[in-house]
């Protein structure tokens, strides 16, 4: 089998500030809600960050107080939560605003949950799930490296025209053509999920090899953001759910870090 895999992921450290160069804005109800050119990059978490607003791009009248939940104190400073009401829609708790932070540059701005939201854009573009991370690339490359995906000793697809994925601190997808792919062995399922870098899926894929049903090995989809389109339409199988050979050689499946 090849190496074993274990990629490592973009660490940032937590409460980490960077100016985000990026128009972005977020709608509800069909309002706006915010609209600034003055977010900040904000890392809670040490894999990807948050967009903090500054109070002053946000219409103060959709916020509501929420009276009921207690301020919570952060390593960021004391939050205190507010709702928002805007084109006939609530959000409880769908705001956290910091009046004052010892973090600098987060002094009265706000940090909103993003499912809150309808929908969130930097500058016209629509984006999903989070922000994403300045220091996270993807590429989709075009390749004649032969790919052979089996489950089970089954073969699931077999191609000579690839297209593959780069995206930082995760494995190589590799993306194949339908035609590639053995349908007889697949079956649709109603699975949807998004990310931030490549938009939503337009649909998965489950194995049923034997008796056994594997669920959602694969996914497509077939508006892709513009960075990847030429995904678009192709079928990507789950490196770790599956045994890969690439030019005739297994491929370890990777083991994700904790």
């Amino acid at each position: 089998m090849g190496d074993q895999l274990n990629l490592p992921p973009v660490r940032v450290p937590v409460n980490h500030v960077e100016a985000v160069p990026r128009r972005v804005r977020a709608v509800l109800g069909g309002e706006t809600v915010l609209d600034t050119v003055q977010a900040r990059y904000v890392w809670e978490k040490p894999f990807y960050p948050q967009f903090y607003v500054p109070l002053d791009d946000v219409r103060a009248e959709l916020l509501v107080p929420d009276e009921e939940a207690a301020p919570e104190e952060t390593s960021r400073g004391t939050v205190r939560w507010f709702g928002l009401r805007a084109g006939g829609a609530v959000r409880p708790k769908a705001a956290r605003v910091l009046a004052e932070s010892p973090v600098p540059g987060l002094t009265d701005t706000v940090r909103f949950d993003w499912a809150a939201l309808d929908s969130w854009y930097e500058e016209d573009e629509q984006v999903f799930v989070h922000p994403r991370n300045p220091y996270v690339r993807v590429d989709a490359l075009r390749s004649t490296r032969t790919v052979r995906v089996e489950r089970d000793g089954v073969v699931l697809a077999e191609s000579a025209s690839p297209v593959l994925l780069f995206e930082t601190g995760l494995p190589t997808r590799y993306y194949l053509n339908p035609t590639d792919c053995d349908l007889s062995k697949l079956e649709p399922s109603d699975t949807v999920t998004s990310c931030p870098y490549k938009g939503t899926t337009s649909g998965y894929w489950s194995a049923r090899i034997g008796r056994r049903l594997h669920p959602d090995l694969a996914w497509y989809y077939d508006f892709p953001t513009r960075e990847v389109q030429p995904i678009a339409g192709l079928v990507a199988f789950y490196n770790e759910r599956v045994d890969l050979f690439v030019e005739g050689k297994a491929i370890e499946r990777p083991k994700r870090p904790a």
